[in-house]
């Protein structure tokens, strides 16, 4: 299990963007582009960013400054990317109109925080922009076009869900606090609720949530949805059932392979192998609830996977049998946290994408 009380945090794009956009307007003040530049974040945080680049246009009525995202010791795909934030005067009484520069996408579909058409910059970010060009001015209203970019962003994007969220032709601008937490995989996160949101606001009575790419493809042979009905929920398992208790909706179904299967089983809502393991003893008592042999038992017992207590059921004829029963408990504990509302199903596939186990109303 990953100690995060050892690794070093970073910056989100938010922050990063935040920097970028009050160094452009503090050199389009003054002329002058502060390096480092330093911005107000919640929590009272005030951290300092290195310019990468900067830029004044000759009548002076726009200024461009980038950062580099340093995101710490946390394996985000933005890391090392370079964010950049444009600025430019705007009339009296226009306010911060926010614009999607190269490598920030653009908001195709309803549900999520901002409107169909709207820059992906989310408002957690917004605010925080227009929080520190408002200090840089002296606490008055500043009128201002702000576009915000990030250099590779729609590459970096196709390794991200805004595809499916309808987020089109780059990444999000995402950050609440301004900060990343190690391991703590909020954007993963954020990305798992804002698909459920445009699920609903699509209309789906019917979401899929899967572990992975395998167990994706299996349940839509099943269930032939559109995309906006799938959610690829990776380990984060609890993330979806806690998000749905609060935002419902007539159907769900978690699929994924066995083993991950088991631990929801056993009550663990974040499946990663790092940070929840297989209790093979709690297998075990299944087998001989089942009817297993006392040896067949022991060996369960001692087994180091899922799959080695599958081979010793399968052995005895027992392997669907104590698959559907792990499905079964996964589905109690689904329900449990969920609370009502939310019909479940629960499917295990093998790792050819064959269904191994399934528990449903």
């Amino acid at each position: 299990m990953t100690d995060t009380r050892t690794l070093r945090k970073g910056w989100t794009t938010g922050a990063c963007a935040t920097a970028a956009a009050r160094a452009a307007f503090a050199a389009l003040r003054t002329g002058v582009f502060p390096d480092p530049v330093t911005i107000r974040l919640p929590k009272n945080l005030a951290p300092a960013f290195a310019l990468t680049r900067w830029s004044l246009s000759d009548d002076g009525e726009a200024a461009t400054a980038a950062i580099t995202k340093d995101a710490g010791d946390d394996p985000d795909v933005t890391h090392g990317a370079v964010v950049s934030a444009t600025v430019r005067r705007l009339t009296a009484g226009a306010g911060i109109v926010f614009r999607a520069g190269e490598g920030v996408g653009t908001v195709t579909k309803p549900g999520l925080p901002l409107a169909v058409g709207e820059p992906a910059i989310n408002p957690g970010p917004r605010g925080m922009i227009a929080d520190n060009l408002s200090d840089e001015a002296g606490g008055g209203a500043v009128d201002l076009e702000v576009t915000v970019g990030i250099e590779h962003g729609a590459e970096l994007a196709l390794r991200t869900m805004n595809p499916r969220l309808g987020i089109l032709g780059g990444l999000s601008v995402l950050g609440t606090t301004g900060v990343v937490v190690p391991y703590s995989c909020s954007a993963w996160i954020h990305s798992i609720h804002r698909g459920i949101d445009v699920a609903r606001a699509a209309g789906q009575d019917h979401l899929i949530a899967t572990t992975g790419n395998t167990s994706e493809k299996a349940a839509r042979r099943l269930y032939p949805v559109p995309d906006e009905a799938l959610i690829d929920m990776g380990d984060f398992v609890g993330a979806v059932l806690k998000y749905l208790r609060r935002h419902p909706v007539p159907r769900l179904t978690i699929a994924g392979g066995l083993a991950k299967i088991s631990k929801l089983a056993g009550g663990h809502m974040d499946l990663h192998s790092g940070r929840s393991t297989v209790d093979t003893g709690a297998l075990a008592v299944l087998l001989h609830d089942l009817g297993a042999p006392a040896d067949a038992v022991r060996g369960a017992r001692d087994a180091a996977t899922v799959g080695a207590v599958l081979e010793i059921a399968r052995g005895l004829g027992l392997d669907r049998r104590l698959s559907d029963t792990l499905c079964r408990q996964a589905r109690e504990a689904a329900l449990a946290v969920l609370s009502g509302g939310v019909d479940v199903e629960i499917i295990a596939f093998d790792r050819q994408g064959q269904e191994v186990g399934r528990a449903d109303a």
